[in-house]
Formats: C-alpha cells, sequence, structure tokens
C-alpha cells in the first residue's frame, strides 16, 4: 500500500490523534499530549505501522501555514508596531541569554563549540503552533498579553530566518582562522536576509493591499462559498510559498503576512471562519510529526544533557521572559503570559538542526536533545499555561516582590502604556454579577441616559467602551467599565455576559451591532438585547442574530420630524384661526 502513503497518514493518525487525545481529556491532561503519543505510534521507534515522516512533515507546514494566517487576520499593523518596543528587544535578549546557555551546557558535556552554538540556537526558538494554540485556548489571542506573545514570536522567527541564512558563513568561521574573513561572510550574509524580508515585506503588505480587496470583491459576487473558500487558501498557501522559495523566509511569516493583507478587508472574518477547520486539523499533523521523531533510547544513553536543556526551556527563558517584559514597562500579567507561553521549543529548532546537520555543525546528538527536548516541553507547556493565574496570585499576595515586578509598568503611566490603560478597567465583581445586570456597549449620550435609566430600575450596568479617557473617568467613579471592543469574546465573558439579563449596544455602527449580537447571543442566548441601528433596511440582517427590540435612527427621526410638522401645522392652523377671531372681534368693534 505504499502508493496510499498519504492516506495512511491521515487516516491511521487521525485515529490515533482521536482516540489518545480523548483518553488525555479524560484524564485531566491537554489534547496536545494524546497527539504526540499517536505520533509516537506511528513513528519509527514503535512497532507496527510506521508513518512517511517527510510526508507527515510536509502535512505539519500546512497546519504552520494556516494557523499563522488565522493569526495574521485578526493580527493589524497597530497591534504589531503597539509592542514593537517589548517584542523586539524582548526576543533578542531572551534568544541571546537562551543560546549562551545552551553553549555552557554543551561545551560542559563534552560537545563541540560548533555543535554547543546549534543546540543553544535550537533551544531559544518557542514553536508558533503551540503557542497559538494555548493563546486560543484561553482565549487571550486578540489581548495585550497576547499581542506582546505574538508580536515576540514574530521577532524571533525572523531571527531564525536570519540564523538559518548564516550558517554556512558560521561553518566557515569556526572552521578557519580567517575570523576577519568570516565576520565579514556573516555580515554579509544577513544583510542580503534583511533586504529579503524588506522587500518580502513590501510586496505583500504594499502589493497585497491593492490586489486582494479586489480580487475577494469579485469572488464574493459570485456568491459562491466554495470559490470564496478556495480564494482564501490560495492566499496563505502562495504567500507562504513566496515567502519560503523566492525569499528564502518562513512559511509561517509569509502567511503570516497574507493574514494581516486579508485581515484589512470586510471579509477578514468569514475567511477566518472558513479555514478553521482546516487549521484545526492540519495542526494535528503537527504534533504527529513531532511524535514521530521520539526515540526513548536517547533519554536513557543523554539523561544529564536533556535535563540541562529543559532546564533552559522551562526556568532560563521564562525567568528572562518576566524580567525583561517587567523591566520595559508592561505588567506581570503579561510576564507571566509572555514567559509560560515561551517555554517550550519546536518546528523551527528542528528545522534548524537539520540543516546544522547537513552542513556538518552538528550531528545526531543536538538534533536528538532538541527533539526529546520539544517534545517534553510541548507536553507540559499547556499546564504550565494553566498555572498563571494562581502564580499571579501567588505573586500578589508578595507585596514587595509584586512593587519590583511591577515598578516600571506603574512608572510609565498611562500616555504610552497600552497594558495599563487596559489595567484601568473595573471588572464587575461575582456579588454584582449575581444581581441583575445588564451590559451597555458605549457611552455617549445614548449610553449616558441608558445607563441612567437602569440604575433608576435598581439593574447594574456593565459598560463596554472603546474610548479610555471615558474608561478611566468611569472606573475612578466605581462604575464597572471595560475596555475594548464588544465584538471580542474575551471581552463579552470580562463583563458578565453568562449571567447578563440585557445587553444593549447604544452605538450606530451595523458591523459592531452584527459581530456583538451574534456573538452575544450564542454565549447566553437567554439575554434579551436591544440595540441601535441607523437604518430600516438592516432590519432583516439584525433580526437574524436573536436580538429582542431595535431602535432604528431612520424611523425614530421620521416619527419625530412627522410629528413635529404635525404638531407645527396644528400651531399654525390654531394661530390662524385665532388671528381671524382676533380680526372678526376689531371688525365689529368698529361697527
Amino acid at each position: 500500500m505504499h502508493e496510499y502513503q498519504l492516506l495512511e497518514i491521515i487516516a491511521i493518525g487521525f485515529a490515533f490523534a482521536l482516540v489518545l487525545g480523548f483518553i488525555t481529556q479524560k484524564l485531566g491532561l491537554s489534547s496536545i499530549v494524546g497527539y504526540l503519543l499517536a505520533g509516537f505510534f506511528i513513528g519509527p521507534a514503535s512497532p507496527g505501522f510506521v508513518a512517511d515522516y517527510a510526508l507527515a512533515s510536509q502535512l505539519s507546514e500546512a497546519g504552520v501555514i494556516l494557523l499563522m494566517f488565522g493569526v495574521g487576520l485578526h493580527f493589524k499593523m497597530d497591534d504589531l508596531m503597539a509592542v514593537k518596543g517589548v517584542a523586539i528587544p524582548g526576543a533578542v535578549i531572551q534568544s541571546t541569554i537562551a543560546t549562551i546557555c545552551g553553549i555552557f551546557v554543551g561545551t560542559t558535556l563534552g560537545l563541540d563549540l560548533k555543535s554547543a552554538l546549534i543546540l543553544g540556537f535550537g533551544l531559544a526558538v518557542a514553536s508558533t503552533v503551540v503557542l497559538l494554540r494555548v493563546l486560543n485556548d484561553n482565549d487571550i489571542v486578540n489581548t495585550v498579553h497576547g499581542h506582546v506573545a505574538v508580536g515576540w514570536l514574530v521577532v524571533e522567527d525572523i531571527l531564525t530566518v536570519l540564523i538559518l541564512v548564516a550558517l554556512p558563513s558560521i561553518m566557515t568561521i569556526l572552521s578557519n582562522t580567517s575570523t576577519a574573513e568570516g565576520s565579514i561572510e556573516i555580515l554579509k550574509a544577513i544583510g542580503i536576509a534583511l533586504g529579503r524580508l524588506v522587500l518580502l515585506w513590501v510586496l505583500v503588505m504594499k502589493g497585497g493591499e491593492l490586489f486582494v480587496p479586489w480580487l475577494l470583491s469579485k469572488i464574493i459576487k459570485t456568491h459562491s462559498e466554495e470559490l470564496f473558500t478556495l480564494t482564501v487558501l490560495v492566499i496563505a498557501f502562495l504567500t507562504a510559498i513566496l515567502a519560503a522559495v523566492v525569499f528564502q523566509a518562513s512559511f509561517a511569516l509569509g502567511a503570516f503576512l497574507g493574514g494581516m493583507v486579508v485581515g484589512k478587508s470586510k471579509a477578514s472574518h468569514q475567511a477566518g471562519a472558513d479555514i478553521l477547520p482546516l487549521r484545526d486539523a492540519f495542526a494535528v499533523l503537527f504534533f504527529l510529526a513531532v511524535g514521530m521523531l521520539f526515540d526513548l533510547k536517547f533519554i536513557i544513553e543523554y539523561p544529564l544533557l536533556i535535563c540541562m536543556c529543559l532546564a533552559i526551556v522551562l526556568l532560563i527563558k521564562p525567568l528572562t521572559a518576566i524580567l525583561t517584559v517587567s523591566i520595559l514597562g508592561y505588567s506581570t500579567k503579561t510576564a507571566l503570559t509572555v514567559a509560560s507561553g515561551l517555554a517550550q521549543v519546536g518546528e523551527f529548532s528542528f528545522i534548524l538542526a537539520q540543516e546544522a546537520k547537513r552542513l556538518g555543525l552538528a550531528g545526531d546528538v543536538v538534533y536528538n536533545a532538541i527533539v526529546v527536548c520539544s517534545i517534553a516541553s510541548i507536553t507540559l507547556n499547556p499546564s504550565v499555561f494553566k498555572k498563571v493565574p494562581a502564580i499571579e496570585k501567588f505573586l500578589r499576595s508578595k507585596k514587595k516582590l509584586w512593587k519590583i515586578l511591577n515598578f516600571a509598568a506603574d512608572r510609565k503611566g498611562n500616555k504610552n502604556s497600552k497594558d495599563k490603560d487596559l489595567a484601568k478597567n473595573l471588572l464587575p465583581t461575582e456579588e454584582y454579577l449575581a444581581q441583575k445586570t445588564a451590559i451597555v456597549v458605549g457611552y455617549g449620550p445614548t449610553g449616558k441616559k441608558v445607563t441612567q435609566a437602569l440604575i433608576e430600575q435598581d439593574v447594574k450596568p456593565i459598560i463596554v467602551e472603546i474610548n479610555i479617557d471615558t474608561v478611566n473617568s468611569l472606573s475612578s467613579q466605581g462604575q464597572a467599565v471595560i475596555y475594548g471592543n464588544s465584538a471580542k469574546k474575551d471581552i463579552l465573558f470580562a463583563a458578565g455576559i453568562k449571567n447578563a439579563d440585557y445587553l444593549i449596544i447604544t452605538i450606530p455602527s451595523l458591523n459592531t451591532t452584527l459581530e456583538t449580537a451574534s456573538l452575544a447571543s450564542a454565549l447566553n442566548p437567554k439575554t434579551r438585547i436591544l440595540v441601535r441601528a441607523r437604518f430600516i433596511d438592516s432590519k432583516e440582517n439584525l433580526k437574524q442574530t436573536g436580538i429582542s427590540g431595535i431602535v432604528f435612527e431612520e424611523e425614530e427621526v421620521a416619527n419625530a420630524l412627522t410629528s413635529l410638522l404635525l404638531d407645527d401645522l396644528e400651531k399654525q392652523s390654531l394661530l390662524a384661526v385665532a388671528s381671524e377671531l382676533a380680526a372678526q372681534s376689531a371688525d365689529k368693534e368698529q361697527e
């Protein structure tokens, strides 16, 4: 059945993943553990069926592409620029320290300098798939914490691309006595790589802005869901291939940029929904491919090397991230999120080790060490991530330590710290949510009047607002208020949608109203949703989202203007009658 290798991987691999993923979920572990075990059982180190690793690896790359494309859809340029001050220095500092530690461990345990260097590089890089999986599972991709972590990872990906490009030159400088020549070669290679990355960015972002919206609009007019989904997949995979083959970057970076381009179009939400099932399926193939590399013999032969490498990944990298994020002025919550999300290694490390092995810079020992550390850290990572609230609570109890960790964030203030802006939220307490509550979206003149009416009726309001000054003002007054987009699941959860009796949308944006109402109906069908809309012709679309009542500005203005007209006509009529009576009275007096 060799001609059916692709179908064998999908059928048998998915079957193992389903069974073991279900079992690990029942045992209270992440399903990722089950997928890794499934990969081991179809790999060469276990008896029975052995899948084609090269083919499985290519399929797993599709998962990376779809995952990064999906992140790009919702990751705006402003989000990336907002975290550049922490993502760029943070990724550089953490990668440097992890690499130095890897070199020290490698040389101490008998590896040559070249192998130790590759080991350090490999341990410094985190897995895109694993990070995004835990961020998605915990609904924090679209928070400032998630943005910092993703931005950090994008920088790490770029650094790894530069290292991959420079590997041949690194081999030259480590093999020859001419350090100056080797250094020049490295700088030249890195300069060329940076130039390619800039050209890729300009081509995809600027060229895509002109072409992609036009293409999507043409496809949407065909009213074919299949063609639309196919178009989205073509954009995702073509940008990934363009980045990897033409510009020698990474599939992940190309797909991420493609997603950002599509994310600027009005069809971004539909695009994300269409690729979701494919993304999840191919992500499973990634974990299968990683699990296939596991070899139990290596752990028995090199236990000290494995333990030291895991210490770098699980202790040194997170501690470095915590200190760096805190020093750069972000909250401890953000620091812990980034630290726990990056406490693992994955796909880029394999690519790096494979290329180094091909060039003769490292052998099987380094490659296997990275593989075992990857499997162990990926297995532990979801559990580590779930401990973040408990760790944060513990640190809060240590007032001196908490003050030290948040010193820079407190000094940074509100002007330039998005994290601090978000920290001004005044979230409703459990006691508050236990009462009759209403979520009010928008605190303009309409929102203020609605809020006052709710208070008079003894209904507790929770405000959702995107004006940070309004949020800070309301929170200082003790009003439950949340900064953010009401169309995001985490914002509605924070506002207490699970218990809310009412959701009242006072802003006129039709898109926001549709997205918020649809999401709220799915999260809590019992919530009564009252909204404001501009035009009557949007009535049918709004009713399909589970809205209980709608006030149309167009209708209200028409009614008010008609009423005003009728009142004025009646007034003018009365004045005319009065004038006529007055004239008649004057005539009688003259007679």
